[in-house]
C-alpha cells in the first residue's frame, strides 16, 4: 500500500492526516533527533511529528513513545500554530500557559535591567509576576535563548584603566621597535607566584568516568621574577624570596649579564612599588647601566606579554596535574620557564605575543 493510499484510509478513519511536513521541516526535525545535545523531551516531540507525518495515528504514536494520545494531539496542534519554535516551549500547564508577547517583553526588560545570575531568579520573577511555573531549568534556558539572551561571564579590568594611556603606550612601543639599532633589544619583565597544587580545568572524558585531581595539603608558594625576549624566546628566570627592590636589581643584573653585546636593553615592566623604589633608582643611575625601564600603564596586564607566558606555564604544569611534593613542583616550573620555553619557542610564540589591544571600559556595561 502506497503512502497516499494509507493516508487516504487514515483520513477516512478520522485520524490526523499524514504528509503535512515539507521536506525542509522533516529535515529540521530529523536533525534534532540526530543531535546528541537535543533535550530528550524535545526529541520525543520531534519524533512524534515525524511519525504522524508517516501516517501513524495518535494512538500508535502514543503507544510507541509511552504517552497518552491527547498529549500527541496537543503537540500536533502546537506545531501547527507556530512550527518547531513553539514545539520547543516547556512551560507547565501546556500551551495555555505560554507567555504573551507583552509578558515576554516585560521578561526581556527584567533580564536586561537586572542581569540575573541564575535561572532561579528568572523563575521567581515569572511565578510572582505572571503566575507561570516552569517544569525545568532547561525550559527556562530555551526561553531565554529564544529571547536573544546568553549566559555570559563578565570580564574583569582594573578600575583605573585608561584607554588613552593604552593607545599612547602602544604607539610609543611600536615607534621604539621601528627605531631599534642592531645593538638594542626589548624584553618584558614581571613576577609570578605559583601556588603549589593542581588547578582543575575541564577536559574530555568517557561518560562513565568522573575525572578528579588530587589536591595538596600544603600552601607553599614559589616566587619568581623573570624577563622574556619575544624575538628569540630567551628567558631570564630567578627564584627569589619575594618581589622587592633587591630582587628586582638581581633580575636587572642577570639580564645585563645575559646580553653582554647589547648597548641598550629596553625592559618593559609594570608599576609595582619595588620597580620605583629608591634602591632601584640609585642602581639605574650607576655608570655603565645598559637597561632602560619602560613602564606599562597602570591596571593593564594585557599589555605585558610575559603575563601570557605565566598562563602557558600553568597550562603545562598545574592544569589537572599534581606533583608529589613542593620540590618537584618548583623544579618543574623553573625547568619549564628556563629550558623548555626557549627550546620550544616556536611552539609557544603564537600564545605569547605583543599583539596588543586597547580595552576601553566605555565599551562595557560595568556591573555595580
Amino acid at each position: 500500500m502506497g503512502l497516499r493510499t494509507a493516508c487516504f484510509w487514515i483520513r477516512l478513519r478520522g485520524m490526523i492526516r499524514g504528509g503535512f511536513l515539507s521536506p525542509r521541516q522533516r529535515s529540521d526535525l530529523k536533525a534534532l533527533l540526530r543531535d546528541g545535545h537535543t533535550e530528550q523531551r524535545l526529541a520525543r516531540r520531534a519524533n512524534a511529528m515525524l511519525l504522524l507525518d508517516d501516517c501513524w495515528n495518535c494512538e500508535e504514536v502514543a503507544q510507541a513513545l509511552y504517552l497518552d494520545d491527547d498529549t500527541v494531539r496537543g503537540w500536533r496542534k502546537t506545531y501547527d500554530e507556530d512550527g518547531l519554535e513553539d514545539l520547543r516551549r516547556f512551560e507547565a500547564g501546556g500551551s495555555a500557559s505560554h507567555l504573551s508577547q507583552a509578558q515576554e517583553e516585560e521578561l526581556s526588560a527584567f533580564v536586561r535591567e537586572g542581569l540575573p545570575r541564575s535561572t532561579r531568579e528568572v523563575a521567581v520573577f515569572l511565578h510572582q509576576r505572571f503566575g507561570v511555573a516552569y517544569e525545568s531549568r532547561s525550559g527556562l534556558i530555551a526561553l531565554l535563548h529564544r529571547l536573544g539572551f546568553e549566559y555570559r561571564k563578565p570580564q574583569t579590568f582594573g578600575r583605573g584603566m585608561d584607554a588613552d594611556k593604552q593607545r599612547a603606550f602602544i604607539h610609543a612601543y611600536e615607534k621604539l621597535l621601528n627605531s631599534l639599532s642592531p645593538d638594542e633589544t626589548v624584553l618584558f619583565a614581571d613576577a609570578v607566584h605559583p601556588l603549589y597544587g593542581a588547578r582543575a580545568v575541564g577536559c574530555w572524558a568517557p561518560p562513565d568516568e568522573t575525572p578528579a585531581v588530587a589536591q595538596t595539603a600544603g600552601r607553599e608558594r614559589l616566587n619568581i621574577m623573570g624577563a622574556l625576549d619575544l624575538e628569540t624566546g630567551k628567558t631570564t628566570m630567578l627564584e627569589v624570596e619575594g618581589a622587592d627592590a633587591a630582587s628586582a636589581i638581581r633580575l636587572f643584573e642577570a639580564v645585563e649579564a645575559k646580553y653582554p653585546l647589547m648597548a641598550r636593553i629596553h625592559l618593559f615592566l609594570d608599576n609595582a612599588p619595588c620597580h620605583h623604589a629608591l634602591l632601584v633608582r640609585q642602581w639605574m643611575e650607576q655608570p655603565g647601566r645598559r637597561i632602560r625601564l619602560h613602564f606599562i600603564p597602570p591596571y593593564c596586564p594585557h599589555l605585558n606579554p610575559i603575563e601570557r607566558l605565566w598562563g602557558v606555564m600553568h597550562k603545562h604544569i598545574t592544569h589537572n596535574r599534581c606533583c608529589r611534593n613542593y620540590r618537584e613542583f618548583a623544579a618543574n616550573v623553573l625547568s619549564f620557564l628556563k629550558e623548555k620555553v626557549p627550546r620550544r619557542w616556536c611552539d609557544f610564540r603564537d600564545s605569547v605575543t605583543d599583539n596588543f589591544r586597547v580595552i576601553d571600559p566605555r565599551n562595557f556595561r560595568v556591573m555595580a
